[in-house]
């Protein structure tokens, strides 16, 4: 079968760009390995997630498309190529464009849980700081409304006074060029939970804790840019994931359960990582869908999905060939 492989490859960052600009972007590493797990069955075609993206797949015509594209410009980025793809009629791996578009604004996807009565912390959406705005009692979470792989959420994010939040809303409002999206703060626990297949036949993988006493003293317990990016390296891992998780056996399945209704409500397909976080009373909170996972190879890089797979007993290469053969099943291809 002829796959088409469709990615952003990461660039060298510079002086004049921010350091996090290319944060949900794969490097060489990432796409060489997706390329080379592919290759084991198939003849694949790589196709950069660029301008040109739309004649490439004209031209070649691939049976069906790996999407691992997250794109730069648009508040829709993530769901250009696959309206492209839907235009060409060539089927691809993940969700369709209105669910990748709601699940990168943060605000559009809580509202939408909200609506399924998936739990979801409580926020505020700010456009314009002059507007007097009511916000949850502190502490509070500030983000950008509209970023995925951590970027823009700093140690700093976390504010307890209202000096802090005004800084912060100011951060995002001009570093970013986006709306701010402020939270309430859920005080306990964090997991992040990989979800594979479609309809009843969704599988939750084992689930991955957040230890946030292993990062530095005196540091917020968020997972930061600074947590994913800068303390935790390949050169130097932080042991900061457990796999699977250490819960009991009862909170295991309310996770699962809250899991699974997102997945549902959002109208997932093929494969997520969702975020969740306990609040006060020890109950599980969505905290963001990401349907288009980050998938590094090295166990040292602590990726997540990979990390729950291995823990599933399935290899790097099996992961992303189960992702393939899903889609393939969903559009009546045989794998």
């Amino acid at each position: 079968m002829k796959v088409g492989f469709c990615y952003n490859l990461k660039k060298p960052a510079d002086e004049s760009t921010p350091a996090d600009l290319y944060a949900e972007w794969d490097d060489e590493e990432t796409i060489g390995a997706v390329h080379s797990a592919l290759a084991r069955k198939h003849e694949v075609i790589p196709i950069e997630g660029d301008e040109d993206a739309f004649e490439n797949f004209r031209k070649y015509r691939p049976d069906i498309v790996f999407n691992m594209a997250e794109g730069m410009h648009g508040t829709s980025r993530e769901s250009q190529i696959p309206a492209m793809l839907e235009m060409l009629r060539i089927p691809y791996t993940g969700s369709d464009p209105l669910t990748l578009a709601v699940c990168l604004d943060k605000a559009a996807a809580k509202v939408a849980l909200s609506y399924y009565r998936v739990p979801t912390a409580p926020f505020v959406v700010v456009l314009d700081p002059r507007v007097k705005t009511r916000f949850p009692p502190f502490p509070l979470i500030v983000k950008p409304l509209r970023e995925g792989s951590s970027r823009g959420i700093q140690n700093r994010s976390l504010v307890r006074n209202a000096r802090q939040l005004k800084e912060e809303i100011h951060r995002v409002l001009t570093q970013y060029r986006q709306p701010a999206l402020v939270e309430k703060f859920l005080p306990g626990r964090e997991f992040t939970v990989a979800l594979l297949g479609n309809g009843n036949a969704v599988e939750v993988l084992p689930i991955v804790e957040i230890r946030f006493e292993e990062l530095p003293d005196h540091i917020n317990p968020i997972y930061s840019y600074e947590a994913k990016w800068i303390w935790d390296t390949v050169e130097k891992p932080l042991e900061i994931f457990t796999c699977p998780a250490k819960i009991s056996a009862s909170l295991k399945k309310k996770i699962q359960s809250v899991c699974r209704a997102a997945y549902t409500a959002l109208g997932v397909r093929d494969w997520c990582r969702i975020d969740v976080r306990l609040d006060e009373a020890g109950e599980p909170h969505i905290l963001e869908l990401n349907p288009l996972p980050g998938i590094l190879p090295n166990p040292d890089a602590n990726s997540c999905f990979p990390k729950a797979a291995r823990t599933a007993g399935m290899s790097y290469d099996e992961l992303v060939n189960r992702v393939l053969d899903t889609a393939c099943r969903r559009v009546g291809l045989k794998p």
